[in-house]
């Protein structure tokens, strides 16, 4: 099972292979797992429990490696704060009202969902694609803390919004999880400031105990643990210890490390986890849901254009819309409690296609303006 599980893993890579596509390896990942669970053949069988335990485990390594994506150190963030906050408000605002009309229309009663999910930002894959296309300039820079803060608020959000009925005890929990990441933040900055992780470092290099990675994990999973125990996902137990690792600044053995574990096979995993709990035949069940995905879609880039009000080009903003580690958290958290309506998670992954759909076009749309207006 777990040979089938990392070679339909490997659609992934095969898609995102041809860099003009700009296809994220996830896609071909979620593919693989749509093909082989619930929609599909059913081979996998995502209620299987060590499946979902590895997937869990997946999934709070995923999303501690999009917390250390976020630019926390990167000076031209802090200039550009002001802006990037103000921005990520307006199209909050925006999102805000889209999920009330989203919802009404629907009968869902998810408004709260649909607007988190609508303003959200994923800085793993903004990033990569500012990066690759080596887009620059001050309209990018006032980009950064605007995706960087849309994407942290959202995750920390999600809980809350998509159980609305638990909010207070979901409140209580994201607070415990966020004081917990704030204690380590202090601990692992003292032990920066002092020398002990450099020390521990050159003795783990040495000696080829890969001691970071092994402690790492041990402060991951007990984040873990102590998300579980107040009723909050490990998605933002591993996205608040992300972060922690981000202010600090990331080493690169353990960058190296995290992303072999991650990338190699516990990502992979996980989204092929997901793709097989989707059950896609809802949707052909209920067209409608088909309509609810595009829309929540539509409705993030019309919410992110709101920027254009504030100065920032429209194909930059578009960019801003891409959205995948909310929706995918959305759909998991959502199918483990049981919140969503049958064939809702699959809508709300659509949405989050379209959104990477449409950046993917407004980032080459960008930087072919990029190429035009240099000088020279």
């Amino acid at each position: 099972m777990l040979a089938v599980i990392v070679l339909a893993g490997l659609a992934g890579p095969i898609l995102a292979y041809p860099q003009r596509w700009q296809v994220p390896v996830v896609v071909g990942e979620l593919f693989m797992g749509v093909v082989l669970g619930r929609t599909g053949l059913g081979y996998l069988k995502d209620s299987d429990p060590t499946f979902t335990f590895l997937a869990a485990i997946g999934f709070g390594l995923v999303m501690f490696v999009a917390g250390t994506h976020v630019p926390i150190r990167d000076h031209r963030l802090q200039r550009s704060l002001g802006r990037g906050t103000a921005r990520a408000a307006l199209v909050g605002a925006g999102s805000a009202v889209l999920g009330v009309v989203v919802a009404s229309a629907f009968g869902t009663g998810h408004a709260a969902l649909y607007a988190v999910l609508m303003a959200s930002s994923s800085a793993a894959l903004i990033l990569p694609i500012i990066d690759s296309l080596d887009l620059h300039g001050e309209q990018v820079l006032q980009l950064l803390p605007q995706v960087a803060i849309a994407d942290a608020a959202c995750i920390v959000a999600l809980p809350l919004a998509i159980d609305p009925v638990h909010a207070g005890r979901a409140a209580l929990g994201a607070a415990v999880v966020i004081l917990a990441g704030a204690a380590i933040y202090g601990v692992l900055a003292y032990l920066e400031r002092e020398g002990y992780r450099h020390r521990l470092h050159h003795v783990s290099e040495e000696r080829h105990f890969a001691l970071e990675l092994r402690i790492s994990l041990v402060i991951l999973f007990s984040l873990s643990a102590i998300a579980s125990r107040s009723y909050v996902s490990v998605m933002l137990a591993g996205f608040v210890f992300g972060l922690a690792v981000a202010a600090i600044g990331e080493p690169r053995r353990l960058a190296r490390q995290l992303f072999a574990i991650t990338e190699g096979f516990f990502g992979p995993l996980f989204f092929v986890w997901l793709g097989a709990s989707l059950n896609l035949r809802a949707l052909g069940a209920r067209p409608t849901l088909i309509l609810l995905g595009v829309l929540l879609g539509v409705g993030a880039l019309l919410s992110h254009a709101l920027a254009r009000l504030t100065g920032a080009p429209l194909s930059l903003s578009s960019l801003a819309a891409a959205q995948l580690g909310v929706p995918v958290a959305a759909a998991t958290v959502g199918t483990n409690l049981h919140v969503l309506l049958p064939g809702e998670s699959a809508a709300l992954i659509l949405g989050a296609l379209v959104t990477v759909a449409a950046a993917t076009i407004a980032g080459g749309v960008a930087a072919r303006k990029q190429r035009v207006n240099a000088p020279g």
